[in-house]
């Protein structure tokens, strides 16, 4: 339980409506303890940290002037959203968050009635709020839809379809643009903040409305008007886009100062119409760390908060974002005519010190995943060879894009997907556990799994110097510790790795699982293939081993609808085969939060699970070849 003496607003506070009751006046010490609360928490638990030390005012002045979860706040990605966790009923669980079975690291709309919209991938929170706003207009509620979304957040075009659509039909929506660069702007400060709370007021938006009302009467004096009102705000505020929009723009104000949050929120609340606050804070605010280096303090392991993340001193096998790292640093110094590009994720792609190394040839595209995929098959088109380094998740979005604008076209396009297979604690939205199911139907494509590090090497280059679309899924963290030869090898394309020879049964295993699959086999005396290629696949090896063998075993970290498995199985019928055949992979289900081993404890992919499942089918694939005998 939360300490009264530490905490004495904050262990008091089990919902807004608490806080509501609050005077005004105690609402910074409020703000002070729950981001004290969160500094103690986050460092025994780890979790997302940086986003919501800056969000944490904001949280409080939406949920003290706002009658949530009457009214809705949708939080864009939910990186920012452990503040509102905090307030919302989930204070004592925060050192849960992002394990098995405890608080989930993003809104879930099942885990609280004040998480209005689930989330996860970035930019979705203007789109849904509108539809909220929609439905609020079509039932005749006066319930009210606010959106808050971080400036990389607006880098997707998902916002500004949105935009453009709210204020084409006047929606009442408040946009909250959180933006949380590592610098306050310039003209954040005491006249932009009164400004902001004049033009939010009802004088000025009254004078407005009835000037626009007067004015749009004689059509080349409205025009002047309009221009000049523009031309003035645009000389203190950067709001003249959003404004073309639609949106009244009131902006940008210190999101740190309760005092200007709470007034300019307070005005905004009565006025009707598509209405868009441009707020100003810090990443990391509050912990000088964390402001210091935001990005270092994104997502964080638990730490010690008076001396901060420390280097570790283990020394640690590579991921394998590290070996593509190292693979597209090397290749490039190979080939001049390699791109890189990331739609925001350089860090966790592993492509830091090859923006260092090439700059000219980075092109980090901002969160826009759909332009990375066809930006890269323009480039493709004339003569470069584009690798686009993005997480399995995240390619879902770009996916019509795979299929109409490189793949059609059989464009040389290198997909480095990281993150394939179960992520662990970033739960349902960021498991890679569709990209072999989506990939594996297109024409043209070339699809590798890795079964360790230096495998991973290889078929990168592989894809590389094919000539045509490829993509090698590999999963977060780092493999089996294999040595990673230097020299680089095409793989000969469709050829599976024959690892252990054994009886009655064969293992066909997948990229991540074949670690798991050899210590089967050496339980059950099993043939053992490290698959490689899920396309095109091995199909001479399958129908030799289904001759040879009383059961097919697939193992493959995709969901079985679609995945790996059904490559065998459609190969066997095409050619006529009948062979007993146990697939084993992701359920059809969202595999929730959690360590990546507890997810694979619940998709039954565990040693022991699996050697006990494939005895059972063995037994029974014995059993019907008996009972044909005989017949």
């Amino acid at each position: 339980m939360t300490d009264p003496k530490q905490y004495p607003l904050l262990s008091r506070i089990e919902s807004p409506q608490d806080l509501r009751q609050l005077p005004e006046a105690q609402l910074e010490q409020v703000a002070r303890e729950v981001r004290a609360f969160l500094l103690e928490s986050v460092s025994q638990s780890g979790g997302h940290f940086a986003a919501g030390l800056g969000t944490v005012e904001l949280t409080v002045a939406l949920h003290y002037l706002y009658h949530t979860p009457e009214d809705r706040i949708v939080w864009d990605v939910g990186h920012q959203a452990y503040p509102h966790k905090i307030l919302t009923g989930r204070r004592d669980r925060m050192r849960t968050i992002r394990q098995y079975q405890g608080l989930a690291p993003f809104p879930k709309r099942e885990e609280s009635v004040y998480d209005t919209f689930g989330v996860g991938h970035s930019s979705t929170s203007i789109s849904a709020a509108l539809g909220m706003a929609i439905a609020a207009r079509q039932t005749g509620s006066r319930r009210r839809a606010i959106a808050v979304i971080g400036d990389g957040g607006l880098t997707a075009g998902l916002a500004f379809e949105a935009l453009n659509h709210a204020g084409d039909i006047g929606a009442d929506l408040l946009v909250i643009l959180n933006d949380n660069n590592m610098s306050i702007s310039p003209n954040v400060g005491a006249l932009s903040n009164r400004f902001a709370q004049l033009l939010s007021g009802k004088l000025y938006t009254t004078v407005r409305e009835g000037s626009k009302k007067v004015l749009s009467q004689m059509p080349s004096v409205w025009e002047l008007a309009r221009r000049a009102e523009e031309h003035v705000k645009g000389l203190v505020m950067p709001g003249t886009l959003f404004e073309e929009f639609g949106f009244n723009y009131i902006g940008p104000i210190d999101g740190h100062h309760l005092p200007t949050l709470l007034s300019t929120l307070r005005n905004l609340r009565e006025l009707s119409g598509p209405q868009f606050l441009h707020i100003i804070t810090r990443k990391g605010k509050g912990y000088a760390p964390a402001e210091e280096d935001p990005v270092k303090y994104h997502g964080v392991s638990p730490f010690d908060p008076q001396i901060g993340i420390q280097p570790s001193n283990k020394p640690a096998k590579p991921h394998y974002s590290d070996i593509f790292g190292d693979w597209i640093c090397d290749m490039a110094k190979l080939d001049k005519r390699l791109i890189g590009i990331t739609p925001a994720m350089r860090e966790g792609s592993g492509l830091v010190r090859f923006e260092r190394e090439h700059p000219d040839r980075y092109f980090d595209v901002a969160i826009a995943e759909q332009h990375a995929v066809t930006v890269a098959a323009g480039m493709a088109c004339d003569g470069l060879k584009p690798v686009v380094a993005i997480y399995s998740t995240f390619l879902q979005r770009g996916y019509d894009q795979v299929v109409h604008d490189v793949v059609t076209q059989n464009l040389p396009v290198l997909f480095a997907l990281d993150r394939a297979g179960c992520v662990g604690a970033d739960g349902p939205t960021h498991n890679g556990s569709f990209d072999v199911s989506f990939l594996r139907c297109l024409p043209n494509m070339l699809l590798m799994a890795p079964a360790d590090e230096n495998e991973c090497r290889q078929m990168l280059y592989t894809g590389f110097v094919h000539d045509g679309p490829a993509a090698v899924r590999y999963p977060r963290g780092s493999g089996p510790g294999v040595a990673i030869e230097k020299e680089m090898t095409a793989l000969p394309l469709g050829k599976a790795d024959v690892r252990r020879q054994g009886r009655r049964v064969a293992l066909l295993a997948f990229g991540s699982l074949v670690p798991l699959a050899q210590d089967v086999g050496d339980k059950l005396d099993a043939t053992v293939v490290n698959m490689r290629f899920i396309k095109p696949l091995d199909e001479a090896l399958v129908l030799d081993l289904a001759q040879t063998h009383d059961l097919l075993v697939t193992l493959d970290e995709n969901t079985i609808q679609g995945g790996a498995g059904g490559a065998v199985t459609e190969a066997l019928a095409a050619n006529g085969m009948a062979c007993h055949v146990l697939h084993l992979g992701l359920p059809d289900s969202f595999l929730q939060h959690g360590a990546r081993e507890d997810m694979l404890r619940e998709a039954g992919l565990t040693i022991e699970q699996v050697e006990a499942t494939v005895r059972r089918h063995l037994e029974r694939a014995s059993g019907e070849r008996t009972l044909k005998s005989v017949g």
